[in-house]
C-alpha cells in the first residue's frame, strides 16, 4: 500500500523498465489465486496494471495482511527477493488482477546500468522501510480510530479497491469495528 508519492516514484521506474522492454512477461491471476506460497521463494518484482493483491502470513488459523498492492503498484516478496530464501509471505489476488513481471536479475542488471536507476531503486527501498516503520508505530501506539484515520489519510485508493475484511485485518479490528469508524 503506498501513498501518492511512492506510487509517483513506482511508476517512474516502471516506465523506464517498459521503455527498456525489460518486463519478461504478463500475467493474468484470478481472484483468489496465489502468486506466491508462504515457505516458497520468489525473486520477482511485480508490477499491478489492474486489480488489487494483498500479501499476507498465516499466524496458525490466522491469515494477517501485511500489505496491499493496487494498479501502479510495486509488489514484491522483499525478504525472499532479497534474500533469494524461502519466504513465510503470502501474494493473492483480491480480485482478478494482471500482472507485468520482471525477475531479480533482470532488475537488478538495470538498476545497475545507471546510476539513476539505482538511486530512484533505494529511494523506492528507503520508502517501503519507512512505511513498515509507520505501520509498526500504528499497530503498537495507536488506538483503532488512529489507525483508521491515519490509514484513510496515507492511502484513501485503498477504501475504493480494497474489501473492508481485508482492511479491517491490516487494521487489526474486527469487519464491525472498521464498519463503525467508518460511518462515524
Amino acid at each position: 500500500m503506498e501513498n501518492q508519492e511512492d506510487a509517483i516514484k513506482s511508476v517512474a521506474i516502471v516506465n523506464k523498465i517498459a521503455i527498456g522492454s525489460l518486463f519478461e512477461k504478463t500475467i493474468t491471476v484470478e481472484r483468489n489465486q496465489l502468486v506466491k506460497t508462504g515457505g516458497s521463494t520468489d525473486t520477482n518484482i511485480y508490477f499491478v496494471q489492474d486489480g488489487s493483491l494483498r500479501i499476507f502470513v498465516t499466524d496458525g488459523e490466522e491469515e494477517r495482511v501485511i500489505r496491499f498492492g493496487y494498479q501502479n503498484n510495486i509488489i514484491v516478496a522483499l525478504d525472499s527477493f532479497l534474500t533469494e530464501k524461502p519466504s513465510d509471505f503470502y501474494i493473492q489476488a483480491i480480485k482478478k488482477t494482471t500482472l507485468k513481471v520482471i525477475s531479480k536479475k533482470t532488475f537488478m542488471d538495470f538498476i545497475s546500468k545507471e546510476p539513476e536507476n539505482l538511486t530512484l531503486w533505494a529511494e523506492i527501498l528507503e520508502d517501503l522501510v519507512l512505511q513498515q516503520i509507520e505501520r509498526e508505530k500504528d499497530l503498537l501506539t495507536h488506538s483503532p480510530k488512529e489507525r483508521y484515520e491515519r490509514v484513510l489519510k496515507r492511502s484513501p485508493q485503498l477504501f475504493q479497491e480494497i474489501p473492508n475484511k481485508h482492511i479491517a485485518n491490516y487494521l487489526r479490528m474486527t469487519p464491525e469495528t472498521l464498519s463503525r469508524l467508518k460511518k462515524s
